[in-house]
């Protein structure tokens, strides 16, 4: 009953936490895309069941998805985000069928077996439904895979558990449905517009699927951005949890910071049994790019590295990982890099998987594009190590650079204790390149984090393209200004109609830009000119080695069509 009770808890707190906020306003109007002849005059001109239905499609394909997805999708040698792609067509469908009744009606043709009392609008109630599970599938199937792993497989226990969690999930999201219907039955509007409603109805929905589209990844962005005001909840449903033997090594009493599981302790602690690996999207460096699993690991040294490709302080952590994977392999040591995408470029595998062999990661990564494990894990760094003994227990967790020192001594001494007999290599040399000295912040250029306080071209800054110039002025601390027509973006700025350039004031004794297409970067500062060719996917690119540490100005020239992301310094 308790392991139930997990369940649903996790299932109520997954309908109301920010995960929902992408599909919210489809659901919140699910019930009123009716039209007034599919109504039951005695429920309202848009009542019925189609919320109902709506409902019920959604919580059974995402405990479908959630349970068998991956399995059948290995069985059939498909990629792991099949499954988003079945439910953005499927959402693309169902949004013409809003836009155009015909297609519609052969939509709903499969579903004919719904009793035909309101047919239409339960039909197309559970196809939307269907739809918006396998959309919903990376938020609510890490949740129900927590549920699920106490189970042991598809038994009839975890069968019960996950319709717990689906029967608490529900719960929330019927209520948004229901409020929906209710507010079109009480606007007179919506009932003189019902043809206008299904149609925009439509329009938002072609804009979720392309919102989803992995590239995009537009819900990744919106849940970074929003607080979790559920973390509280789901923390206590974790604790509830550990009491049954699942929940999370960061979970309940053993919290990073707590007492018994401090963050970047000098001795290993106690943090509980190390979550699963969840909600991985794909696998490259391992046999055949299988997924590998916690389980199957039981028995060696794992470090988990949380790791962004063109994030400069997980490339200056990088060769440390490379040197312990290089040296301790051999003796039981497995290092998994669990990559969680910062920017929209960063989900394309193809730039992963060529940044890791150019940086010489040889050791498995997963790529964690919806942030389930990382999310299982409770992180909210780049980098972030999470160290597991032999026996699956979390014992020393790292946020940020440095000790490296520290970390591989815990390494050799979990080795050592999973296995006496061994005879470990001298330890590791590799520099420690960790900046001491006051550093600039990490300065994003798109609009979306741009800083604005220090930004200093007159006019401020301008989404889409713009004409901007240098303040006659010099810049002050850590300020920064554009010169040039440039096309600013959320998360991006991109040279439109020829040269453009940044002025940037910084400590440091590097400047490094993350930028990419094809041309060329023109930086100038008190030492000269130079000029820097630029090919490829976005990337961190060390623009200015300055010679040593600097409080100085810099301005780099980005040629026509080059796109830069952010600064960092170290």
């Amino acid at each position: 009953m308790t392991v139930l009770l997990v369940g649903f808890i996790g299932g109520l707190v997954a309908g109301i936490s920010p995960c929902i906020l992408p599909v919210l306003p489809v659901i919140f109007f699910s019930g009123g895309t009716q039209s007034a002849r599919e109504g039951d005059a005695s429920r309202g001109v848009l009542g019925g069941r189609r919320p109902y239905m709506v409902i019920l499609g959604l919580v059974l394909s995402f405990s479908v998805f959630t349970l068998s997805g991956s399995f059948l999708l290995s069985l059939l040698h498909l990629p792991q985000d099949t499954i988003i792609w079945i439910g953005i067509v499927a959402l693309v469908l169902v949004a013409l069928g809003l836009i155009v009744p015909p297609f519609e009606r052969i939509l709903e043709k499969p579903f004919a077996w719904i009793p035909q009392r309101e047919a239409k609008g339960d039909r197309g109630g559970f196809l939307l439904g269907l739809t918006l599970g396998a959309v919903f599938v990376p938020c609510a199937g890490p949740v129900l895979a927590v549920v699920a792993a106490a189970g042991g497989g598809l038994t009839a226990q975890t069968l019960a558990e996950t319709f717990a969690f689906a029967v608490g999930v529900a719960i929330p999201l019927l209520v948004f449905a229901l409020a929906g219907r209710r507010l079109a039955e009480r606007i007179s509007a919506f009932r003189r517009h019902q043809r206008g409603i299904r149609v925009a109805a439509g329009v938002v929905m072609l804009a979720l699927a392309v919102a989803v589209v992995p590239v995009f990844n537009l819900p990744t962005l919106l849940l970074r951005l929003v607080p979790d005001y559920t973390s509280q909840l789901q923390a206590a449903a974790a604790g509830i949890g550990a009491t049954v033997g699942f929940g999370g090594a960061v979970s309940g009493t053993n919290a990073p910071g707590s007492a018994a599981c401090a963050a970047g302790a000098a001795t290993l602690v106690n943090c509980g049994t190390a979550p699963a690996f969840t909600g991985i999207t794909g696998w490259f460096n391992t046999a055949n790019d299988q997924p590998l699993t916690l389980k199957s690991l039981r028995g060696k040294v794992v470090l988990i590295d949380f790791w962004a490709y063109s994030c400069i302080n997980c490339q200056r952590s990088t060769p440390h990982l490379d040197a312990w994977y290089s040296s301790y392999q051999k003796d039981g040591l497995e290092i998994v890099g669990i990559h969680a995408p910062e920017y929209a470029f960063e989900h394309v595998e193809a730039n992963v998987k060529a940044s890791a062999a150019e940086q010489g990661i040889k050791y498995p990564v997963a790529l964690d594009n919806n942030f389930a494990t990382w999310n299982a894990y409770s992180n909210q760094y780049w980098p972030a190590e999470y160290l597991i003994d032999a026996k699956g227990q979390v014992r020393h967790i790292a946020f940020g650079e440095g000790d490296y020192a520290g970390t591989e001594k815990l390494i050799r001494q979990l080795l050592a204790d999973a296995n006496p007999s061994l005879s470990l290599p001298a330890a590791t040399d590799v520099p420690d390149t960790t900046p001491t000295k006051a550093l600039t912040p990490e300065t994003y250029l798109g609009s979306e984090r741009a800083p604005q306080d220090s930004f200093q071209s007159p006019g401020g800054y301008k989404q889409g393209t713009a004409t901007y110039t240098f303040p006659s002025g010099g810049l002050g601390q850590n300020d920064l200004a554009f010169s040039g027509t440039i096309k600013t973006t959320a998360q991006s700025i991109t040279a439109e109609n020829g040269p453009a350039s940044i002025r940037l004031h910084y400590e440091g004794a590097h400047v490094y830009l993350n930028v990419g297409g094809t041309g060329t970067l023109t930086v100038t500062d008190s030492q000269g000119t130079r000029t820097i060719p630029v090919s490829g996917p976005p990337d961190i690119r060390d623009v200015l080695a300055a010679g040593g540490y600097r409080n100085s100005t810099v301005t780099i020239q980005l040629s026509k069509g080059l796109t830069a992301y952010s600064f960092t310094f170290g």
